[in-house]
């Protein structure tokens, strides 16, 4: 069984027992698996500990005892495995900002969440911690062309835009073109939430609409990843295995007004599994990687 199936199967797992008590031992007794391995993993695919997980879909599976007048707080509380109400108001307020009680009073409610999904990627041991796997290399230099335009990543509407400006990319290209896709994000500016995004193939392509662009990529020093997915819905996962990847490196990002480069093997298949390029600072003993 591959590592994410392990992982899959325990999320079920804990949804199927979320009224019975819960531990890393017996979660990873469930699967065979020594609980100190079993822990390594878990963080490491899911981005937080066994425990906060337990602990998020116990309060996840409440929304909807909540709903139900004749359970008191106390009876969900226990019922939950919280030990008392106070415990269990706290986290429950802690994670929806609001108070079981207040919820149950007004007339709106919270919608249970589903089983979080598993990203697949490939994962390695350093020393005892499990990481997902990475390699470092340079990014040599490319030229693009493609389509370049701005997103808000704190606005909702922000991967229907990259969604669609990659599909309006593959519809102004011949199918006879093969190679990789290129999906480019920089900064705006400091401290912003708008990303530059370019969309593009390395080939001499020529779009005729306003924001088509052609741009040298300079050669860059990156850690690179594999992931399967889409990018844009596993943004959370990304960011904790990169800060997972510097601590444990003990690297430091780049100087580089490049965010991340995602590369598809295959521009006609966005499905596919990809490539992520981080820049990070250049040691002189990497010198001659």
């Amino acid at each position: 069984m591959e590592h994410y199936e392990v992982i899959e199967d325990a999320l079920t797992y804990i949804e199927k027992n979320i009224q019975q008590p819960l531990s890393v031992t017996s979660v990873a007794n469930a699967f065979n698996t020594s609980k100190y391995y079993f822990h390594r993993l878990f963080s490491a695919m899911m981005g937080c500990s066994l425990n906060s997980y337990i602990l998020s879909r116990r309060l996840n599976a409440s929304l909807t005892l909540i709903q139900n007048e004749n359970l008191s707080l106390t009876d969900i509380a226990y019922q939950l495995n919280f030990g008392t109400q106070a415990s269990f108001t706290r986290a429950f307020k802690r994670q929806y900002g609001i108070a079981p009680s207040a919820l149950r009073a007004e007339s709106n409610s919270l919608a249970p969440s589903q089983i979080p999904s598993v990203v697949k990627r490939p994962i390695k041991n350093i020393n005892g911690d499990i990481v997902t796997d990475f390699t470092l290399t340079e990014f040599h230099t490319t030229r693009i062309s493609g389509i370049a335009f701005e997103v808000d990543l704190a606005t909702e509407d922000y991967k229907m835009k990259i969604h669609s400006h990659s599909k309006m990319l593959l519809n102004n290209i011949d199918e006879t073109i093969n190679g990789s896709c290129y999906v480019i994000y920089s900064d705006c500016e400091p401290n912003s939430s708008r990303f530059k995004v370019l969309v593009g193939i390395a080939h001499d392509i020529q779009i005729d609409k306003p924001y088509y662009f052609t741009v040298d990529v300079p050669e860059i020093f990156c850690a690179k990843f594999n992931y399967f997915g889409d990018l844009l819905d596993i943004g959370d996962v990304l960011k904790t295995d990169y800060a997972r990847f510097l601590k444990i490196s003990k690297l430091d990002t780049g100087n580089s007004n490049i965010e991340l480069i995602q590369v598809f093997d295959n521009i006609h298949n966005l499905d596919s599994g990809y490539h992520i390029y981080t820049p990070i600072k250049k040691l002189p003993a990497d010198a001659d990687l």
